[in-house]
């Protein structure tokens, strides 16, 4: 089989810089940032303030937090970075996102308080996979990393709620935990494919006589492409979302 590829298809190598670059899964970080900007969008009425905090809040907590925890159990990425480092960042940017989402809370209201409480358990629990592992689930993960998101995108702009505004909300959560398992699914066995793989045999034989030899490149292909175009479109519609509504203030 050919050498073993990068641990995934934006992991860069080489330098302490690059490992730090290859733990911010800068693709997939743009890519859920993009659900709080759509649930920011779903509103009737945006306060940008509070869209720019929500973001950078997740930024922080999820871009950097979650995934520098996630880089300590177990090393999946084969960084350099020391394990005091990955912590100590962890636990910074987690705070601070902790003290946006708690300024926040004077114009959203109460509301948010709750989801502040969940998404510290979120990226402790699902990254560390404590409780047994129970959140580190594909439900798991579509729900943190994809309806989560939006929900608190949406309930930090404090909207007035209303029987529409709340079937639109749960239509909005229910497509970005859909998109999220549609990209674990994708994920997993790409990161099966980079990670674990040892050995791939086989052939595929077409009905014109036509053969393809199986190897790790062919299976990867369709996989990293679907997840470089759905990492690039997400946060393009999103944007496109918020353009829109900005324009429209």
């Amino acid at each position: 089989m050919s050498e073993a590829p990068a641990a995934a298809f934006y992991a860069r190598g080489g330098s302490r810089a690059a490992d730090w670059l290859t733990v911010l899964h800068l693709p997939y970080t743009a890519w859920h940032l993009a659900y709080v900007a759509i649930g920011v969008a779903m509103v009737p009425r945006i306060d940008w303030a509070v869209c720019w905090l929500s973001i950078a809040a997740f930024l922080l907590a999820v871009g950097i937090a979650a995934h520098a925890l996630d880089e300590w159990n177990g090393r999946p990425l084969g960084t350099g970075i020391s394990s005091r480092a990955l912590w100590s960042v962890a636990v910074v940017s987690l705070a601070g996102a902790v003290v946006l989402g708690l300024l926040v809370l004077r114009h959203s209201g109460l509301a948010l308080l709750p989801f502040i409480g969940v998404g510290i358990l979120l990226v402790f629990g699902y990254n560390l996979e404590l409780f047994g592992g129970v959140l580190h689930t594909d439900l798991g993960f579509a729900a943190a990393w994809g309806g989560f998101p939006l929900a608190v995108g949406y309930v930090a702009q404090g909207p007035r709620w209303t029987f529409t505004g709340t079937v639109a909300l749960v239509f909005g959560v229910v497509a970005a935990c859909a998109l999220s398992a549609a990209q674990r699914r994708l994920s997993t066995p790409a990161r099966d494919l980079r990670r674990k793989a040892v050995s791939i045999s086989g052939r595929i034989e077409f009905a014109d006589g036509g053969q393809v030899q199986v190897e790790r490149d062919l299976l990867l292909a369709p996989l990293d492409g679907v997840l470089k175009l759905l990492s690039a479109v997400v946060p393009l519609f999103a944007a496109a979302l918020l353009l829109a509504r900005w324009a429209g203030r």
